[in-house]
């Protein structure tokens, strides 16, 4: 080997040896072993390694989903039917009142008499051609039909037909009606089983026991109103009732009999919760001994 060689040999060694000299530890002598040397150095890099490794990369954590908007699908607002609107009745009659001969009125055998029913047009259509006519029950030789001239709608008219009473004692009703130029006999609001208005009396039966009498008394409010009924007779006996409501109700509660040791008042009760406006009134209708309707308690709700 020539001698420039060894040389660059020699110089490339120191070269290394002074590099890994940087790492040797600070207790290192410099007639160290080559290669204890060497050895250190690389124990040296492995624990830099070993070191690094040991503090693993953080990891973050995983990404927030971001925030996705939902569309729901469009519901159609459901369609309701409309309301069903009441329809007009063209032809009714409602029955207000009995202007002469209260239910029960006595007359001697044949005697001659006036009834008068006030009743209402409730309709739409103007009564004009109608008639008045007897329906059923006891006629009395009443007229029929009797011609009852122009009533509007609203408009109340008074109606009367001239009986006699029946030639034997007892109790008589009839019942009569409105027809309309059609020939068809028309509702009655009011009326008995909302078809009729009646005329009731009594043929030389004054003697008999009977309710003579009945006053009637209001107190509450609208919302609970009570209604007492002050029956008076004429002698000792019993007396059936029922209620009679303007509303139509049917008073279906079989009430104890009133019992009259003699002639006197006894009253009886009921009471009707109602808040719908307008006004009402309740009646009496005495079953027996009568077959007569009493009345009446009127009041009404704002």
């Amino acid at each position: 080997m020539s001698k420039h060689i060894r040389n660059i040999s020699f110089l490339s060694l120191k070269l290394v040896f002074i590099l890994t000299a940087c790492n040797l530890p600070s207790n290192a002598t410099a007639t160290a072993e080559p290669n204890s040397i060497f050895t250190q150095a690389a124990l040296t890099v492995q624990a830099e390694l070993t070191q690094s490794a040991a503090f693993s990369t953080p990891t973050l954590p995983p990404a927030q989903p971001t925030n996705t908007q939902v569309i729901l699908p469009t519901i159609a607002p459901a369609t309701l039917p409309p309301a069903a609107s009441a329809t007009p009745v063209c032809d009714q009659a409602q029955y207000v009142k009995d202007v002469t001969i209260n239910d029960g009125t006595t007359f001697d055998p044949g005697e001659t008499f006036t009834k008068t029913w006030r009743l209402r047009n409730a309709g739409t259509c103007t009564w004009s051609g109608y008639s008045l006519v007897f329906d059923s029950g006891d006629a009395m030789s009443g007229a029929s039909p009797i011609s009852i001239g122009t009533v509007n709608p609203g408009q109340e008219v008074d109606l009367s037909v001239t009986l006699t009473a029946p030639a034997s004692n007892g109790s008589y009703r009839g019942y009569w009606r409105i027809r309309n130029t059609s020939g068809v006999l028309i509702p009655v609001l009011g009326g008995t089983q909302g078809k009729s208005f009646f005329v009731d009396i009594k043929v030389g039966v004054s003697g008999l026991f009977a309710v003579t009498s009945v006053s009637m008394v209001v107190s509450g409010s609208c919302g609970g109103f009570n209604i007492t009924a002050n029956i008076t007779t004429n002698g000792a006996g019993s007396v059936t009732y029922r209620w009679v409501r303007s509303d139509g109700a049917t008073d279906t509660v079989t009430h104890p009999p009133v019992n009259f040791s003699g002639a006197g008042t006894q009253s009886v009760n009921t009471s009707w919760s109602t808040t719908a406006s307008g006004a009402k009134w309740m009646d009496i209708y005495i079953d027996e001994p009568n077959n007569q309707q009493f009345g009446r308690a009127e009041f009404s709700c704002p």
